[in-house]
Order: C-alpha cells, then sequence, then structure tokens
C-alpha cells in the first residue's frame, strides 16, 4: 500500500458514486469510475455528468479536462489500477423494507476476484470502501466473507475494509461534500483506518475513526432523526393550522432555543422521561388534538414508547426480586425531590407488586421535608415509601442482589465501587467510572 491514495476506484456511477467521483478529483485524486452501465461510463469519459445534480455537470468537466477523471465498465481493471475502491452501488429498498444486496454483493465479489490477482503479485495493500447505505452487521457478515473468498485473503491482513457513510443531500451535494458537519470512517484495523483518512485530509469537518458498526449506526441515526424533525414540525403545524395560529412563527421561537430544543440535550441513550411537565404536557396536547379531530401517530406513540422502557427494565429485574433489588436515586432525575410520574417509581412500584424487596437511597428525599403536591403524590402512590428508603447507599448496596443507577452523582459513582463480584449493576446513566465497578456491569443501552 503506498503512503498517501493517489488512485481511486468508484464502483457506482449513480448519484453517490457521481458526485464523489467529481469531489475526489476537485481534491486532487486520479479517479476510475466504474458502471455496469456503459452510457454513464462514457459520458463521464466525455466529460460529462451522469446524473443530474447541481454543479455536477460543470466539476465534471473541470475535473475531466484536468485529465483526473476516467471511466470504464471494467471493474477488475479499475481495481487493479486503483489504491482505494469505493463501493457506491444502490441499497434500494424491498417490498418487506429490508434492503437489495444484490449490487453491493455483486461488486464485493468482482472486488475480491481482483483483489486475488493484485495481492498475489504483491501489488500492495488495498483498502475498500463501503459508502452505500448498509445495515449494521451487513460488512462484517455478508461483504467481508464475500471479498475473502473472492479474493483468497484476509481482512485485515492481506487488505483493508472501511465503512464511510456518505451524508450528501440532493441538490446541495457538491456543497455538502466540501463542507460536511462531520465525516465519519468506520475501521476495524487501524492501517485501514489512517489511509482513508487521508482522502479527507483537505476537508473542514470534524472526523471521526471508529468502528465499523458505530460507523453504520450514524447515518441511520441521521436519517431518523431527519424523519423525526420532520414528522414534529408537520403535527405541531397541524395543531396550529387547527387552532389559527402561526405554526412558522411557533417553530422559529422554538429553534432560538439551543440550550435545550436545538442542541445535544436529551439525545443521550438512557431511561425514561418523566416529571412533572413533559408526560402532563404531552398528555393535554394529545387529548386536546382529539378534540380537534386530529390524529397525531408520531407524537402519540411517545408515551407507549416511553412506558416500554419502563416494562423493559422491571423484565429485566424481576429474576433478581427475590434476592433484592436496590435503587439508587428515586426521583425522576437528581437535584430534586420531585417523584411525581418519576419512571423508576413505576418499576419499584411493579417490582413491589410481584413480591419484590426493594430498598432505596435518595439523599434528595426526606420524607419529614416534603410537602405539598410531592407529599401528597407519594402518600398516594407509595405511602410506604418512608419504610423502603435508606440513610445512605451503604445499606442498599449490601443487602441487594441488583443495584440499580438512575443517577449520575459522585455519591453514587462512589458508592457503586463497594459492590461486589456477585452483584449485578444496572446502569441507567452510563457512569464514567463503570470499569471500576466490582459487580457485573449492565448498561442499559450500551
Amino acid at each position: 500500500m503506498a503512503d498517501e491514495p493517489t488512485r481511486i476506484s468508484i464502483l457506482g456511477l449513480g448519484y453517490v458514486g457521481a458526485v464523489s467521483a467529481a469531489c475526489f478529483a476537485k481534491l486532487g485524486f486520479e479517479i476510475i469510475g466504474v458502471d455496469i452501465d456503459a452510457n454513464k461510463s462514457e459520458r463521464l469519459n466525455r466529460g460529462d455528468a451522469p446524473v443530474l445534480e447541481h454543479g455536477l455537470t460543470e466539476l465534471v468537466a473541470e475535473q475531466h479536462r484536468a485529465g483526473r477523471i476516467q471511466a470504464t465498465t471494467d471493474a477488475l481493471a479499475a481495481v487493479l489500477g486503483s489504491d482505494i475502491s469505493l463501493v457506491c452501488v444502490g441499497t434500494p429498498s424491498a417490498a418487506n423494507g429490508s434492503l437489495n444486496m444484490d449490487y453491493v454483493e455483486r461488486v464485493c465479489g468482482q472486488i475480491g476476484e481482483a483483489l486475488g490477482q493484485k495481492l498475489s503479485k504483491n501489488e500492495g495493500y488495498h483498502v475498500v470502501v463501503i459508502r452505500s447505505t448498509v445495515l449494521p452487521g451487513t460488512v462484517e457478515e455478508r461483504l467481508i466473507p464475500i471479498l475473502e473468498n473472492a479474493s483468497g485473503k484476509r481482512v485485515g491482513v492481506d487488505f483493508g475494509v472501511v465503512q464511510n457513510p456518505e451524508f450528501l443531500r440532493e441538490g446541495t451535494a457538491i456543497q455538502d461534500f466540501f463542507h460536511p458537519p462531520k465525516t465519519v470512517i468506520g475501521a476495524n484495523d487501524e492501517k485501514s483506518g489512517q489511509f482513508v483518512s487521508r482522502l479527507y485530509e483537505k476537508i473542514d469537518a470534524p472526523l471521526f475513526v471508529t468502528d465499523i458498526g458505530v460507523a453504520s449506526v450514524v447515518k441511520y441515526a441521521d436519517n431518523a432523526f431527519h424523519a423525526v424533525k420532520i414528522t414534529f414540525g408537520n403535527e405541531i403545524g397541524r395543531f396550529c393550522k387547527k387552532l389559527g395560529i402561526d405554526s412558522h412563527e411557533v417553530m422559529q421561537i422554538f429553534c432560538e432555543d439551543r440550550k435545550l430544543n436545538i442542541s445535544p440535550a436529551y439525545l443521550r441513550p438512557g431511561f425514561a422521561f418523566g416529571g412533572s411537565c413533559l408526560p402532563k404536557d404531552l398528555r393535554a396536547l394529545l387529548y386536546r388534538g382529539r378534540n380537534l379531530d386530529l390524529e397525531f401517530p408520531f407524537l402519540s406513540g411517545l408515551l407507549p414508547s416511553n412506558k416500554l422502557q419502563i416494562e423493559t427494565l422491571v423484565e429485566e429485574l424481576k429474576p433478581y426480586r427475590h434476592d433484592g433489588v436496590g435503587f439508587l436515586g428515586l426521583s425522576f432525575k437528581p437535584g430534586t425531590d420531585d417523584l411525581r410520574e418519576s419512571p423508576i417509581v413505576s418499576v419499584a412500584e411493579a417490582l413491589l407488586g410481584k413480591g419484590a424487596e426493594v430498598r432505596i437511597h435518595d439523599p434528595n428525599l426526606v420524607i419529614s421535608a416534603l410537602v405539598g403536591s410531592n407529599l401528597r403524590y407519594i402518600m398516594s402512590e407509595i405511602p410506604h415509601l418512608g419504610n423502603l428508603l435508606k440513610e445512605s447507599p451503604e445499606p442498599v448496596i449490601r443487602a441487594s442482589q441488583a443495584i440499580v443507577v438512575s443517577h449520575n452523582t459522585e455519591l453514587f459513582q462512589r458508592a457503586v465501587l463497594q459492590t461486589r463480584p456477585d452483584q449485578i449493576v444496572f446502569d441507567l446513566v452510563r457512569l464514567p467510572n463503570a470499569e471500576q465497578i466490582p459487580a457485573r456491569y449492565v448498561g442499559l443501552y450500551w
């Protein structure tokens, strides 16, 4: 493998492949485009863009004149003539929602055959980059075996495989390529990850080199969240329209909140939401919508999804109910004594109903100091709370087989270090010192 990749073969000259070809050529790389459609290859060889995209025709013509772009229908020749191969073929949806992997698998087979020839001549290490959008596990479980079987070589030893998802929007793809929000490279060996990173040295954007699994999910997380935002905006818009309220002004003000609304806030995987505001206000909005004969499929799914988080944790804890379940934190978040609609209260109630031995410590909960609605809630929902509360974490840990940590505080970070190897810790908040915990450790979604 050369120290620097200079020749790139791009297999698939559809939208992603054509844009990638022109843009990498602009960065100074020699491009060999490949497509089974001879018309696309011929157009690229004439300096004409094979797909319609703003600015692409001009960029392809410019790079063709510079001698940095050529195309062929011969995948074997393209791979043999390059240092790195980008797989950019489509993965269309099948009728059942799965991905049609025929094109990707066929191309990987062709690349594998070429690698067998190239590597048998000791022509250097070659890296295969999956730009096509594929589900987690696909690269490791389906594509790497195809490449290894076709080449007779081993990934990570004779050649590399990297997942490098694209974040190009139709209509602004060239701008997105040169000014992306991030570049993600998933590699299970350091050499391949570093090699592909050099493709992006001139791109001013955060670069994340991670493993293949993370890289594959990032793409799906991005697109799912984009769909969430569009659907959310539309459902709020329908609500406003029915009430004669300007939805665009509402969302303009909504988007000005960079602390909570348009920010990383609330986007860390963890446990269910609760408290005195979110569940109540969501139910009220849905109730008002029903009165207006409006359906909100997205917003209506939030409370059932939240309930599922609670039920899932209860199922995880059921095997330990007779050996003791301890809770470090009971209020819906640290720093408050508010138990109203705390999801941990719901978990504790469910376990108590199944005969579990439950013990709790929450430094913010002092029964004698509670007043008002919080006291009324406790007396109506869990009136026996006083018998479950312990004065410190130590008796909770000492007498419990399973310990649930729902608050990420220094007190609880220290407390879990006192657990024993025969115990199990269920972490709902991703404690920073998880690796030091003596007990068996289970992260909720990690």
